[in-house]
């Protein structure tokens, strides 16, 4: 499972991208394009639907990220993928960005189902000092490391010296989230050069940094060529939001980026290739959500969720492998939009999409309805026109909402000014 951070709808190259990605590319060539693949706004809600299968509002982690002065992370009474995946006889690792909790030991990978643990438990860690905030964010299996390197590329080393040190008579699953091309953004000077060519700086940094994750896949892709395993070995490949327009990402044709509500902060490019099980170079309309992995990955394996909680996400490998695409209930997004009490929410279903808005200072929320088929940029409210679908939708939205567990709803987007940074984040960890 192939995550990039923060990678934009057009970044890539299979949606006309201005950066070249032939590996993955590749990925979509041999395998299905998810073209209505839905993440959440932002890092640490996707990661938690990604991994346990189920909603993020159900455990309070959907409106904002784990954030370095935070206590609190996944809760660890959820059961994830690779519980289910070890239970079932799998060697299993993860690879890059954790970012969801980091205060516990409890909370880190390697008590979640993970054999192994290598990178980084924060977000926007610096590509080489491996700092965050002033602190060594860099381990391995809760020891901190000390290394030079571009992470992308310690990432990818990594991933080929785990795949190739397995055992050999036992399956894998390698979670690989890549902190590439999150901030503060980073590229080697040799690939950067490559790109001369763009006019701002800011699109040769963020060129250089897809064309060094591109890279990164085509090792791990290229790994399972050489030992025989591409066959057999399920591929998975997705961003976890939308891109970050400021930085230069392009999520056209859609409207917004990270950390909005609107289809440029949550319809990511993303593709599974399983060869001899999907057909080659096919593209699937499917409405499908991170939270539809964990179930889909197991229909896929023939395996079934080992955790005591109901799933939320579908088992979409039919429909994935051929069949015919499913009509789903609605769906929801909502996201902190930035340190004030700005709300986004999204009510999705089918072609029709609610978005509503709350803003600190102004009485009552706003909303507004969109039909995706005929407006993929959600630039024509249709509300008005259509009153009894908005109105579904709106109290569809508030069932959602009303799922949030009791506590803090916001997490500060700030630290209190008495928190001090750890100076590493491996050793402030509690074990107690």
């Amino acid at each position: 499972m192939l995550l990039a951070d923060d990678l934009g709808w057009r970044d890539v190259g299979f949606h006309g991208g201005a950066t070249p990605t032939a590996n993955i590319d590749r990925i979509v060539r041999e395998g299905v394009e998810l073209e209505r693949c839905y993440a959440f706004p932002f890092c640490s809600p996707t990661r938690s639907a990604l991994l346990t299968g189920r909603m993020p509002i159900r455990y309070g982690m959907v409106f904002t990220v784990i954030r370095p002065w935070s206590p609190h992370g996944l809760p660890v009474d959820e059961h994830l993928l690779p519980e289910t995946l070890r239970s079932l006889g799998y060697q299993t690792a993860c690879i890059g960005k954790w970012h969801l909790g980091h205060a516990h030991r409890r909370m880190l990978p390697n008590a979640r189902g993970f054999d192994h643990f290598y990178g980084h438990v924060n977000a926007g860690i610096h590509y080489y000092s491996h700092q965050h905030m002033g602190g060594l964010d860099w381990q391995r299996n809760g020891a901190s490391v000390e290394e030079d390197g571009y992470s992308t590329d310690l990432l990818a080393k990594e991933a080929v010296t785990w795949i190739r040190g397995r055992d050999k008579t036992k399956p894998f699953f390698l979670y690989l989230p890549f902190n590439g091309v999150h901030t503060p953004l980073s590229a080697p000077d040799e690939v950067m050069a490559k790109y001369r060519q763009l006019p701002h700086a800011k699109l040769r940094v963020l060129a250089g940094a897809i064309d060094s994750m591109d890279a990164a896949v085509g090792k791990v892709l290229d790994l399972l060529d050489r030992e025989g395993l591409a066959n057999d070995t399920l591929v998975v490949f997705l961003s976890d939001n939308g891109g970050v327009l400021a930085q230069g990402s392009n999520n056209s044709p859609f409207r917004g980026g990270k950390g909005t509500a609107y289809e440029g902060g949550i319809r990511v490019p993303a593709a599974i290739r399983f060869p001899g099980r999907i057909r080659a170079g096919t593209k699937s309309q499917q409405v499908l959500t991170v939270t539809d992995l964990f179930p889909t990955i197991l229909g896929a394996l023939g395996g079934t969720s080992q955790g005591k909680k109901p799933l939320d996400g579908l088992n979409l490998w039919p429909q994935l492998a051929g069949g015919t695409s499913l009509t789903r209930e609605p769906l929801f997004f909502g996201v902190k939009s930035n340190e004030r009490a700005d709300y986004r929410y999204a009510a999705l279903h089918g072609e029709w999409k609610l978005i509503r808005t709350v803003e600190q200072g102004r009485a009552g929320a706003a909303e507004y309805l969109y039909h995706l088929a005929i407006d993929p940029a959600e630039a024509k409210d249709v509300r008005e026109a259509n009153p009894a679908r908005a109105k579904e939708l709106s109290a569809g939205l508030d069932q959602w909402l009303a799922l949030h567990p009791d506590g803090d709803i916001l997490s500060s987007t700030r630290p209190h000014p008495g928190w001090i940074p750890p100076k590493d984040y491996a050793a402030a960890a509690r074990s107690d």
